[in-house]
């Protein structure tokens, strides 16, 4: 889901912008969180951010004048927030990070609320928000019949993060999925996108 996301807001906040470009989604990402179900692959978050140094160099060799970075996975949004003063002191382009983690899970939730339901889940991850952006990218990849629900009500991300996210989901789920539909899903898409595309005009504005 976190990849269908990361290319699906970059290519529309490349569109609105309308003189950018949306490069590659970097895959995978760090997911220790997560090995506690079969087949999750995890990098370290030092492998990612030399990765993101590789990246914003090559563009900026390139001659691109600011580069975005744009997480959707949950575990990489401190590397990235972390690794991008750094990369900015390296380079000539200016560095965007928009790595802000409990604003991402704000403007999905808010999402929501604009489209009719009232749901706000703390923590993000599987639910209703994210099940709502899959059905509205491509429904085909929701298999609606093997719903199932998680836990709800107040979770700490650091918890999560920390411990591993079976330690509070047996299924990986968070909140209720069923409550998902295509038509808030592009709401959601559209929150996020005229969010980050302020954001970013503000900073190209203050350079």
């Amino acid at each position: 889901m976190d990849t269908l996301d990361g290319d699906e807001l970059s290519q529309r906040i490349a569109e609105k912008l309308g003189d950018a470009l949306a490069a590659p989604t970097i895959r995978p990402g760090c997911s220790g969180h997560h090995m506690e179900f079969p087949g999750t692959i995890t990098i370290p978050p030092e492998t990612l951010m030399d990765v993101i140094r590789a990246y914003c160099r090559s563009l900026d060799d390139h001659g691109f004048e600011h580069i975005v970075l744009v997480p959707t996975h949950g575990g990489n949004f401190g590397p990235v927030k972390t690794v991008a003063p750094d990369v900015a002191r390296e380079i000539e382009a200016t560095v965007i990070p928009l790595a802000d983690l409990d604003e991402h899970m704000q403007l999905l939730n808010d999402g929501l609320s604009k489209a009719g339901i009232e749901y706000d889940q703390d923590v993000i991850h599987a639910g209703a928000a994210e099940t709502a952006v899959v059905l509205a990218v491509n429904e085909d990849l929701v298999r609606v019949e093997n719903i199932e629900s998680g836990p709800e009500g107040e979770i700490s991300t650091a918890r999560l993060l920390s411990e591993g996210f079976k330690t509070i989901t047996q299924n990986g789920v968070l909140g209720d999925p069923a409550k998902a539909t295509a038509k808030a899903g592009e709401t959601i898409i559209q929150n996020v996108v005229d969010t980050y595309v302020d954001h970013i005009e503000n900073e190209r504005r203050s350079v």
